[in-house]
């Protein structure tokens, strides 16, 4: 930016984005002087260097709030996660998998972990089996995204949201 460009000449673009043209640096200085701007290095890697003529303060400030409102329309995706037993007892089991639904409802992903404790860790099958019942509950709102696996004293699972549909998918299949 302006008496940092240590080059003897630059390709020169306007204020208003027109080919000014390849230019020795200090006339370059001077037109950014003359109108009131700053001289800006966007291409350095160029041969010659691109440099063009702007407020570097406005440029500054118009990419931090790019930047910010990008942000902003990001999708945020949080992980909530439901532990479980194997000897889980029927009630117990609809009332975690009522979790689970209402979490991808929100559109979270959902980590089941079932822990297993002494003689437990001997039939994983148990476990993985009440991950596969869990998964076929909730397939109409979420996937699994990760199968089960075991990790030490623990089996997990990550099941993810589906995406949702948008109004003109919805209307196809209606008419379908």
């Amino acid at each position: 930016m302006n008496d940092r460009i240590r080059v003897p000449e630059v390709r020169l673009v306007g204020p208003n984005g027109e080919q000014v043209g390849i230019v020795p640096i200090a006339k370059a200085l001077e037109l950014a002087r003359e109108a009131d701007l700053d001289l800006v290095e966007v291409a350095p890697t160029a041969r010659p260097p691109v440099a063009k003529l702007m407020d570097y303060g406005k440029f500054k400030y118009e990419s931090a709030m790019k930047a910010r409102e990008a942000r902003k329309n990001q999708a945020h995706t949080v992980i909530k996660e439901i532990k479980l037993r194997p000897k889980i007892d029927p009630h117990d089991y609809e009332t975690k998998k009522g979790h689970v639904v209402r979490f991808l409802k929100a559109g979270d992903k959902v980590k089941v972990t079932i822990m297993f404790r002494g003689r437990e860790q001997s039939r994983p099958e148990l476990g993985y089996r009440l991950l596969q019942r869990l998964a076929e509950d909730v397939e109409e709102l979420g996937f699994v995204e990760s199968r089960p696996k075991q990790d030490g004293r623990n089996m997990i699972m990550v099941i993810g949201p589906h995406k949702k549909k948008t109004a003109r998918g919805q209307e196809a299949e209606s008419t379908a």
